[in-house]
C-alpha cells in the first residue's frame, strides 16, 4: 500500500514510552509498505532525525508549529463546539501543509497518530477522501476522566475537566465514524471505545513492545544488581499518570515497605522531573536522577521495577522493556492492563496500599521467586512483545480492513 503518515511530533530520539512505540511502528509498516512521512516539529527539527527516518521512509517532511495559546473558558470555550484539549493542536499552517501534500496523490490510507491530528480529517475537503486509521497511544476520553477521578483539584480546574471530557465525547463520537480502524494498546481500551464512544468503532488490539536488541537480558548481566535491594520505576516524571504513581506510592506505600526492607532504595529515572518528583529525591534512599542518556544500566541495577500506577490506558512502555531486560515487575492491575500476564507468573500483582508493600517486601527478599518471574517475563516478551511481531500483526490488521490497495 501506499501510505501518508501523520505525527504530532517527531518521535526521535526515543526518549519517551510513546516515542518507543510511534516510531517502531513506522518502521515496521514502512517495510511492507511505501510511507510518506509527515511530522509537526513543535521544538525544532533535531539534526539527526530527519536521516533516521528517510533511512526506511520514502519521503519526509517536518513542519514548524506553535501551539495556539490555551483558550480562557468564557467566551472562547463555551462557545467552541470542539474540546479545548483538541482545539490546541489546531493550525492553519497545518491543514495548508496537508492539502498540499495530498491534493491529486494516490494514496491508499492516511495514517495519523491520535485522534489530535484526526481532526484535519473531519472536514468535508477534496482532498480529504481517503481511508482513516488512527493509532492511539491512549484513548483520549477514557485517560482524561481516569486523571479526573485521581487527581486533586480546585472548584475552576474541576469545570474545566467537565466541560472539555462533555466535547470529547462528541468528539470522539465524531473521529469513530470516520475512521476506518483505530489501534488501540489493550482489551481495555477496545472495551472502554465500544462501551462510552461507540459500538461501532472499528477498533482493533495492537499492545505494546520492547525492542529486544537493545532491552536484552543475558545471564552475565546479573552480576550488575546492586548490593542492596533496589527498586526502580522508570517514566516520564512531567506525564501525569506517572506523577500520580509516585504521589500514590509515596502518601500510601512507601514507609510501609521501608519498615518490612528497611535497607531498600529506590531509583527515580526519568526526564523532566517536575518539583513535586524532585523533593522525593529528599527522602533518604531514594534517588531522583532526571533524564539519562542510558535507561539501561538501572534496569540493570535495579532487583525489580515498581509500577504503581492508578490512570489506567496508554502505552505500559516501562513493563514491556523491563520484562525484555530481565527485571521483574510489581504493578497495579490498572498498570498491567492488556499486557495479558499473570500474578506470581510473569509479573506481580497488587492494588492496594498494604498488598503493593507486602508483595514487593517479598519479592525483595525472595530471589528465587524474582528469578522465576524474570525468565518467564524474557520469554513472553520474546514470544509476543517484540516490535517485529507487533508490526505484523498491525500490517495484517490493514490488510484485513483496507484490502491489498493500489500501491502493491
Amino acid at each position: 500500500m501506499k501510505l501518508f503518515v501523520f505525527y504530532p511530533y517527531i518521535p526521535y530520539p526515543l526518549d519517551r514510552g510513546t516515542y518507543q512505540r510511534t516510531f517502531h511502528l513506522l518502521k515496521g509498516l514502512a517495510e511492507e509498505h511505501e510511507v510518506d512521512f509527515l511530522a509537526l516539529a513543535e521544538e525544532g527539527e533535531h539534526p539527526d532525525a530527519r536521516g533516521v527516518f528517510e533511512t526506511f521512509c520514502r519521503k519526509v517532511t517536518f513542519i514548524p508549529f506553535e501551539h495556539p495559546p490555551w483558550a480562557r473558558l468564557f467566551p472562547d470555550r463555551l462557545l467552541r463546539l470542539w474540546p479545548t484539549t483538541i482545539a490546541h493542536w489546531t493550525s492553519p499552517a497545518v491543514e495548508k501543509a496537508l492539502e498540499e501534500a495530498l491534493t491529486g496523490s494516490d494514496y491508499d490510507a492516511v495514517h495519523v497518530c491520535d485522534i489530535v491530528m484526526a481532526q484535519y480529517f473531519l472536514k468535508t475537503k477534496p482532498w480529504n477522501q481517503f481511508p482513516l486509521v488512527v493509532d492511539r497511544s491512549r484513548v483520549d476520553l477514557q485517560f482524561q476522566w481516569m486523571e479526573r477521578q485521581s487527581l486533586k483539584l480546585g472548584f475552576k480546574e474541576t469545570l474545566l475537566r467537565y466541560e472539555n471530557l462533555l466535547k470529547l465525547w462528541f468528539f470522539e463520537r465524531k473521529v469513530a465514524k470516520r475512521a476506518t480502524l483505530e489501534v488501540v494498546c489493550g482489551p481495555d481500551d477496545l472495551e472502554f471505545s465500544h462501551r462510552v464512544i461507540s459500538k461501532k468503532a472499528p477498533v482493533e488490539v495492537v499492545a505494546n513492545g520492547v525492542n529486544l536488541e537493545y532491552f536484552q537480558w543475558t545471564p552475565e548481566q546479573e552480576s550488575e544488581r546492586a548490593e542492596k535491594p533496589t527498586a526502580l520505576f522508570c517514566g516520564a516524571m512531567d506525564y501525569s499518570p506517572n506523577v500520580d504513581a509516585m504521589r500514590w506510592y509515596f502518601e500510601n506505600i512507601h514507609a510501609d515497605l521501608k519498615r518490612q526492607v528497611p535497607e531498600m532504595e529506590l531509583l527515580l529515572v526519568g526526564k523532566n522531573p517536575i518539583q513535586e518528583v524532585k523533593d522525593y529525591g529528599k527522602i533518604d534512599g531514594v534517588t531522583v536522577t532526571g533524564g539519562v542518556p542510558d535507561v539501561r544500566p538501572y534496569y540493570r541495577k535495579a532487583w525489580l521495577q515498581i509500577v504503581p500506577l492508578r490512570i489506567g490506558g496508554g502505552t505500559r512502555l516501562k513493563i514491556a522493556e523491563s520484562m525484555g531486560i530481565g527485571t521483574p515487575v510489581v504493578s497495579t492491575t490498572i498498570g498491567a492492563q492488556g499486557l495479558y500476564l499473570s500474578h506470581k507468573k510473569d509479573i506481580i500483582l497488587a492494588d492496594t496500599p498494604k498488598d503493593f508493600a507486602r508483595e514487593t517486601a517479598e519479592a525483595l527478599r525472595d530471589s528465587a521467586l524474582r528469578n522465576s518471574i524474570r525468565d518467564e517475563g524474557v520469554r513472553v516478551a520474546k514470544e509476543r512483545l517484540s516490535w517485529g511481531a507487533l508490526s505484523e500483526k498491525l500490517s495484517k490488521i490493514y490488510r484485513q480492513r483496507l484490502g491489498s490497495g493500489k500501491g502493491i
